[in-house]
């Protein structure tokens, strides 16, 4: 007494399902390609530049202007 299997249509794969969002988007593989590449770009300089900033010496911090606490009068 088994009983039949149901078929469904294959669902389809979250790699066809972005592609087919992107094309309606009218982002083309090339152009994501750009952006991707942008983006880690943009990304890999941020993370040289706090490297930069944890290495300067204090002295150099200082000369730079830190934030300093503001001062302010209230009435």
């Amino acid at each position: 007494m088994s009983r039949p299997r149901r078929s469904r249509p294959e669902p389809k794969k979250p790699c066809c399902m972005v592609s087919e969002i992107l094309e309606e988007a009218g982002i083309d593989r090339t152009r994501l390609r750009q952006i991707r590449r942008q983006i880690l770009e943009g990304i890999v300089l941020m993370c040289q530049w706090q490297l930069q900033r944890m290495e300067e010496p204090e002295t150099q911090k200082k000369k730079r202007g830190g934030r300093e606490p503001r001062r302010v009068v209230v009435e």
